[in-house]
């Protein structure tokens, strides 16, 4: 029993964790930047953060099945995997197979749906963290690229939508556009997909024109920016585009592509954003979970391979989620004129559909 001086103390934030060993087992036989490291790197944030105050509740990663891996990805590309699990194998020059890769893969995606699973159901967590590897955003549903073979987060939005949410939002703030999210949904209205990236840059879509087709038009946001975009610029195009955006779609769930890439440190690409400022983007998301969502937000790992800019901020972006964290105004920089035109071009796209 509790005791009676116990019972009115706050409860401590807490969020499910999906994590597993086998993504560790999903390693290049040579030198790779998406190599298991990435996860001692996000597990020692974990720690950080739970040392900090924050509970984890463990949830289970499972299996996804072939039925729930055809909601996004054609039959053959899933029969392709299939017939090189256990292998070695390269599906192009970036993507690599081993013989727990496509194990991984599943584990990973099931996680995905176990995690979604978490967030739907009665107990009181309603915010998540996926540790996944191989990463995700980059499978097309026809092919995996870009380190990516099964894309965790299309899946988990398209299982949530099957069990009856009317309204996902996906943010994807990996520094590369997400173009399997996007092509997964690029005629769905249901699901919201926002990507802020470098461009022009891997893998070469991304335009602001590219808006959606058909019912889905409108429902596709991209913000591409130039080289050397700082905390400020991912700021001013959150407070002017993604903000007003998702607010006005009222989703119901909100899921992060959460890659760290777009970190000063980061060897794969030329943003500038600080831990701090991963912090900020995900703080105000989690203040639009609570206004629409009843809560409800998640953070899938995608990149991030400079392994202490990932560290830092992951910690920096789960502690924020969770409440822990503020925006320190000091770090503010003047936006530069080009990114100040990038975005407002992004704003003028999708002012008729969005009243931006």
């Amino acid at each position: 029993m509790t005791p009676p001086d116990k019972l009115n103390e706050p409860r401590p934030p807490r969020l499910a964790l999906v994590d597993d060993a086998l993504f560790d087992e999903h390693r290049a036989r040579g030198y790779h930047p998406e190599r298991p490291e990435r996860l001692v790197a996000a597990r020692r944030a974990v720690e950080t953060c739970r040392a900090r105050g924050i509970e984890f509740v463990r949830q289970g990663a499972r299996d996804a099945e072939s039925n729930e891996i055809l909601r996004v990805h054609d039959e053959a590309y899933v029969e392709l995997l299939e017939r090189n699990n256990g292998l070695f194998a390269a599906l192009d020059d970036d993507t690599y197979l081993t013989p727990r890769s496509v194990a991984a893969a599943y584990r990973a995606a099931g996680g995905s749906l176990a995690l979604v699973d978490a967030l739907l159901g009665p107990g009181e967590v309603n915010k998540g963290l996926a540790l996944l590897r191989p990463p995700g955003h980059h499978a097309r549903p026809d092919r995996g690229m870009g380190f990516c073979l099964l894309n965790n987060v299309a899946l988990a939005a398209r299982h949530a939508r099957a069990r009856g949410v009317e309204r996902v939002a996906i943010v994807d703030w990996d520094v590369h556009h997400g173009n399997g999210t996007q092509e997964a949904f690029i005629d769905d209205p249901n699901v919201l997909f926002v990507s802020l990236h470098q461009y022009p840059f891997y893998p070469g879509t991304g335009r602001a024109s590219e808006v959606g087709t058909g019912e889905g038009k409108g429902f596709t946001v991209n913000v591409p920016l130039s080289a050397d975009a700082s905390d400020i610029t991912y700021h001013s195009a959150f407070e002017q585009v993604v903000l007003p955006v998702v607010a006005r779609f009222e989703p119901q769930l909100i899921l992060v592509s959460a890659g760290f890439d777009a970190h000063a440190r980061d060897p794969l690409a030329g943003m500038t954003v600080s831990a701090a400022g991963f912090g900020w983007m995900a703080r105000e998301l989690s203040k639009l979970a609570e206004a629409t969502a009843k809560g409800r937000m998640a953070l899938f790992l995608e990149g991030g391979y400079d392994l202490e800019g990932l560290e830092t901020s992951l910690e920096a972006a789960v502690s924020a989620m969770m409440g822990l964290e503020s925006w320190d105004e000091s770090t503010k920089q003047p936006l530069s004129s080009s990114h100040a035109l990038e975005i407002a071009e992004t704003r003028s796209i999708l002012k008729s559909e969005w009243r931006l």
